[in-house]
C-alpha cells in the first residue's frame, strides 16, 4: 500500500502568512493552477493511484477535486480526521499580529490550539484505518501543513522537520506495522513550472 500525502494547493491566506487552522479559506487562482501541475506529474510517474480522500476543509476539497478529476480516480468521503489543527485564537492572523497581541512566545500560550499529541492520534488513527480498509490499494491524501508535520513527527520524531510546502508530495509505503517514506516532500512539479 503506497499514501501519496500531499498539502493543499495555496490560498489567499497561505500568501498573507495567516494562519488558517480550521478556518475554511477557499483555494486562489495560484493553488488551483498548482492543483493542476501536481496532477499532471503524476500522470507522468509509475505510481499508479486508486482513490483520492481530502479534508473536509475547501482548500483541500477543491484540491483533490482536481487532481481526482485529472488522474481519473474516485474521490472518497472527505474525512474530518484530516483536517488542519484547530488554532483557536490565532487563527486569522499573522506571525506580526500575533507577535503584538501575545509576544514572541505567543504558541507556549494557552490559546484554543489543538495539542500536538491530539492532532498526532487522530493522524495515527486515519493511517491505521486507511492501511485496515485498502491494504491492497494507493490512495492520494489531501491534507494541511500542520497536520502533515504533526504525523510525520509521530511517525519518525525529528528526521523530518522541513516546512511542508504547499502541494507538495509525501509518499508513504507501508510495509508490515512500518510506513516507509519513498519520497518527502517535493515540489518538483511546481518549481519546474516557475522557471
Amino acid at each position: 500500500m503506497l499514501l501519496g500525502l500531499v498539502r493543499h494547493g495555496l490560498t489567499d491566506w497561505n500568501a498573507a502568512g495567516r494562519i488558517q487552522g480550521q478556518s475554511d479559506i477557499p483555494l486562489n487562482d495560484e493553488g488551483k493552477m498548482q492543483a493542476v501541475m501536481l496532477g499532471e506529474r503524476l500522470l507522468q510517474e509509475p505510481y499508479r493511484w486508486d482513490y483520492c480522500i481530502t479534508s473536509s476543509l475547501s482548500r483541500a476539497a477543491e484540491t483533490g477535486s482536481i487532481v481526482a478529476e485529472k488522474l481519473g480516480i474516485p474521490l472518497l468521503e472527505a474525512d474530518g480526521r484530516i483536517r488542519e489543527r484547530a488554532y483557536g485564537q490565532v487563527e486569522g492572523l499573522t506571525s506580526a499580529e500575533r507577535e503584538e497581541r501575545w509576544g514572541k512566545e505567543w504558541n507556549t500560550l494557552e490559546l484554543g490550539q489543538e495539542k500536538d499529541a491530539q492532532l498526532q492520534a487522530r493522524a495515527l488513527d486515519f493511517m491505521e484505518d486507511m492501511s485496515a480498509r485498502y491494504p491492497d490499494k494507493n490512495i492520494l491524501v489531501i491534507s494541511h501543513g500542520g497536520f502533515l508535520a504533526q504525523l510525520y513527527i509521530a511517525l519518525y520524531k525529528d528526521k523530518y522537520v522541513e516546512r511542508i510546502g504547499n502541494l507538495s508530495l509525501t509518499i508513504l509505503e507501508k510495509k508490515g506495522q512500518e510506513w516507509n517514506p519513498l519520497l518527502y516532500n517535493c515540489s518538483r512539479h511546481i518549481l519546474q513550472n516557475q522557471r
